[in-house]
């Protein structure tokens, strides 16, 4: 039985509830160790700031250990990692427990981006977001379940449930043949032009002085914090508008939904029609001129309808930006230099990524305090026009 695809979706699934789990229960997990707002959110914080030089030491160990052995030690990190946060009565049990979930995280996502193609294939764009629709839906339904689980079971087992999904991404990877399912990227790579793993190693001063390498990181840099930011203040803004608690949470499952609909509608549409040489880079250049269309619209809406409006729109905007800049880099190092150093690609891409995504919220939450909300999305303005300019930098270099 061909373990891959059951494999990936379960990992990605874990991913996405990775990112999801802390937001969904913070407000338990404060009571339980009687931390303030403050504490609590540097706690939270700590996830993305841990991840930035765990993702590059992560990029360094797919490559070169063997990938089934860095997953399977990524989900027993996130096993570890909830079993302890489940447990948690002290401030530093739970700090080491978030540390944990940093580093298993990092682990599992770097070696499922590198497999993405050979777990599910097409082209990258295609791929990308199938793959990343699964990670969305993680993410979407983790605060679903913690909140029907906080009521009925209590926190222990809504953390530990997740746990057993964690523990099932590692089962799973056990008894699949990793070495086989990953020999389609080498051989494909190779009939491409590029290098076989088989050649020199290249090192990672190959992709220092890629272009591409820093352009698509760039790219992440400032779309990451877009997602962040409106995960985290819809329904305030919303609620500024005047939309009821009730109707901002509709809206706020109404953006994820969108988010993931536009990612599974973008790769089934690729599937179909197939891009053509230049397409991806184009795509996201659309995609980045509508994140400006978007938050623009968002702080000049005048109305509440407008805002639940933009909110929602934001959510098919982004939706399949993040999977479609990921796919040029994996595409690019898959053809162009080496498979053999996919795993350091993704690691410096989230790490340089990761900056914006930890930095540029926290901007925004500090001008939104002196001001509004709407207010404070104007440095999200701008991060949508440093993404426009970074993808009309990487369309010319891809293309030239």
């Amino acid at each position: 039985m061909n373990l891959a695809i059951p494999t990936w979706i379960a990992g990605l699934l874990a991913c996405g509830m990775g990112v999801a789990l802390l937001g969904s229960v913070k407000v338990a997990l404060s009571r339980r160790l009687q931390i303030d707002e403050a504490r609590l959110g540097g706690l939270v914080s700590m996830f993305g700031f841990a991840m930035i030089p765990v993702m590059l030491v992560m990029g360094f160990l797919t490559d070169l250990l063997d990938k089934q052995a860095v997953v399977v030690a990524g989900s027993l990190l996130m096993v570890a990692s909830l079993v302890l946060l489940s447990r948690s009565g002290k401030y530093w049990h739970a700090l080491l427990a978030v540390l944990l979930l940093s580093a298993g995280w990092s682990a599992l996502i770097n070696v499922l981006n590198v497999g993405m193609a050979a777990a599910f294939g097409g082209e990258p764009t295609f791929h990308m977001n199938f793959g990343n629709f699964f990670f969305g839906l993680g993410a979407f339904l983790t605060p679903l379940i913690i909140a029907t689980l906080l009521q009925r079971a209590g926190y222990t087992w809504a953390v530990l449930v997740w746990a057993g999904l964690a523990l099932l991404v590692g089962v799973l990877a056990l008894f699949m043949d990793f070495a086989g399912m990953l020999e389609t990227v080498e051989k494909g790579a190779t009939a491409e032009g590029g290098t076989p793993v088989g050649a020199p190693e290249l090192g990672i001063g190959a992709l220092l002085v890629d272009p591409i390498m820093w352009l698509t990181a760039l790219a992440l840099l400032f779309h990451a914090p877009m997602e962040a930011t409106m995960a985290a203040w819809a329904t305030t803004y919303l609620g500024d508008k005047g939309h009821s608690e009730g109707r901002a949470a509709t809206l706020l499952s109404g953006f994820w939904l969108a988010f993931m609909g536009s990612r599974l509608a973008t790769a089934l549409l690729v599937a179909k029609f197939p891009l053509p040489p230049g397409g991806n880079t184009t795509l996201i250049i659309v995609l980045s001129l509508l994140c400006i269309l978007v938050w623009a619209g968002a702080v000049f809406s005048p109305g509440r309808a407008a805002a639940g409006t933009m909110v929602v729109l934001a959510g098919l905007v982004f939706g399949p930006t993040f999977p479609t800049i990921i796919g040029v880099l994996m595409g690019h190092v898959n053809q162009n230099i080496s498979p053999a150093l996919g795993g350091r690609a993704v690691g410096l891409f989230f790490a340089i990524g990761g900056i914006g995504w930890s930095v540029i919220p926290m901007l925004i939450g500090a001008y939104a305090s002196k001001t509004s909300v709407q207010r404070g999305f104007l440095i999200a303005v701008a991060a949508a026009v440093g993404l426009f300019a970074t993808a009309l930098a990487l369309h010319f270099t891809a293309t030239t």
